[in-house]
């Protein structure tokens, strides 16, 4: 989300004349003058008017380099009207915690100060996330709370402020909730009936094949990424394959590809992306199918070998989440904060042992990171279990120097999500990070579980509806 730190003002535009300012009202990033009116303002208010503070209000915050002013100024006099601050919270903004304060709103606005005020606090949010906030908070005074629930805020939690009760209040962040319903909750729709995978195998990425010890995968690339980083699209697809595979334990055999474009040279560097990852991967190409002339498509089939497949719905209530992951990397050039690139830094040694990890370490459950980021697939994971889950965020390791929001909705090169019986070892990898992240519950839905004890929800329900993975019988 970009940042709405300006919010431009809007115009008419009359034939022949000048534009005509319409908003009287513009909210912005404060410079140090209007910093000056943001403090002068707070000091008629907390300090004059309502006794607060005895002499100031100004606290360490204020000196912190990563707290940002947003001011309401009047559009024609450029006098500050309102203001508030955006910050992380006690030094806890690498793990996503961020909190408005000192809102303010000059009380000469009268009936006007609640617009204002509407508008900076949903301004201070859209900040907040576009630095990676997945919590936003404030503590406001109690007869401000029907004002922040009429903005959709939710009252989390009493507290105090210098001896006058407040309220804790929760600012809407649906991050994690718009990744599943955009691209995860239509799958109970559109598979209504069906029961991919088998019982006990329901919500799998990858599918036993029944009266054999054969695990297939089939994995799409989108098709805009095929168009526009073709021998990247032919890596990936060849990943994402093999890391369904690993994420039941299996070894690969083979792979089988469908590729389409516009002409010979652009399916080519599909093709050669592909063959790359295949050899770095030491999987064989099986065969496939080549079309000329067409819009960009990019299919890859991938069978593996297991004698004791592990499946996504094997957690129950109580097992301790685990994440594997490989760190090494950066984000994918033209993909920042999207695709994290692990796989093309790493020998094909390296490739191989981090795809049989759990073929040397079978966990009760288990499923690779997707295009739903590790919170969506954790609630897919948990749906297939018939459990919710809980993530302590102080606990997710996370590349030196990514933000982790971006790291937890992300696709990663290679990362697993594990459940397992409380005290039982987690796989030993001398290549990726291993963590234990947190645990699933009886609660449905996915909540982060932050330092100070309190839980906010990232996803609310059911990722898919497809349901419990040992609840569907029969296949259509």
């Amino acid at each position: 989300m970009s940042s709405p730190t300006t919010m431009t003002t809007p115009f008419l535009f009359a034939m022949g004349g000048p534009p005509v300012v319409t908003d009287p009202v513009m909210v912005e990033q404060a410079d140090r003058a209007a910093i000056d009116g943001h403090r002068a303002l707070r000091h008629t208010v907390f300090v004059d008017q309502q006794q607060m503070f005895e002499r100031t209000d100004r606290d360490d915050t204020d000196d912190d380099a990563q707290t940002v002013v947003l001011v309401a100024r009047d559009s024609e006099t450029g006098s500050v009207l309102g203001g508030v601050r955006v910050h992380p919270y006690e030094g806890q903004g690498a793990i996503g915690w961020w909190r408005g304060s000192r809102l303010v709103v000059d009380p000469g606005c009268g009936r006007a100060g609640a617009g204002i005020g509407s508008r900076l606090v949903r301004a201070a949010v859209a900040l907040g996330v576009s630095r990676g906030a997945l919590r936003f908070d404030a503590t406001v005074q109690l007869d401000k709370v029907r004002f922040f629930e009429r903005l959709g805020w939710r009252h989390l939690d009493q507290a105090t402020v210098r001896g006058v009760p407040h309220a804790l209040m929760l600012a809407p962040v649906d991050r994690f909730q718009r990744l599943v319903t955009d691209y995860k909750r239509p799958l109970g729709r559109l598979l209504h009936g069906w029961a991919p995978g088998g019982p006990g195998f329901v919500g799998d990425d990858a599918a036993p094949v029944p009266g054999t010890n054969v695990v297939a995968a089939c994995d799409a690339v989108v098709a805009a990424l095929v168009e526009r980083d073709p021998e990247w699209a032919g890596w990936c697809a060849v990943l994402v394959n093999v890391n369904d595979l690993a994420a039941m334990g299996a070894t690969p055999l083979g792979l089988l590809d469908s590729v389409a474009g516009r002409d010979e040279a652009h399916v080519g560097r599909v093709l050669s992306g592909l063959r790359a990852a295949a050899h770095a991967y030491g999987v064989p190409v099986l065969g496939g199918h080549t079309q000329l002339g067409v819009h960009a498509a990019l299919s890859v089939t991938a069978l593996g070998t297991t004698d004791d497949p592990v499946p996504a719905g094997g957690g129950r209530s109580g097992d301790e989440l685990r994440l594997i992951a490989d760190m090494a990397g950066s984000w994918r050039r033209g993909y920042a904060g999207r695709q994290w690139d692990s796989s093309t830094s790493r020998s094909p040694d390296e490739l191989r042992q981090l795809v049989s990890t759990l073929a040397r370490h079978r966990p009760a459950a288990a499923k690779d990171v997707s295009m739903a980021g590790m919170v969506g697939t954790l609630a897919m994971m948990a749906e297939a279990s018939g459990t919710g889950a809980d993530i302590d965020v102080a606990c997710v390791p996370s590349p030196e120097g990514t933000v982790l929001a971006d790291w937890m909705t992300c696709f990663p090169g290679f990362a697993l999500l594990t459940a397992d019986r409380p005290g039982r070892a987690g796989p030993d990898s001398p290549t990726a990070t291993v963590a234990t992240i947190g645990r699933l519950t009886d609660q449905p839905g996915v909540r982060l579980r932050w330092p100070d004890g309190r839980c906010t929800m990232a996803i609310d329900g059911p990722a898919t509806g497809m349901g419990r993975a040992t609840a569907a019988v029969g296949a259509a």
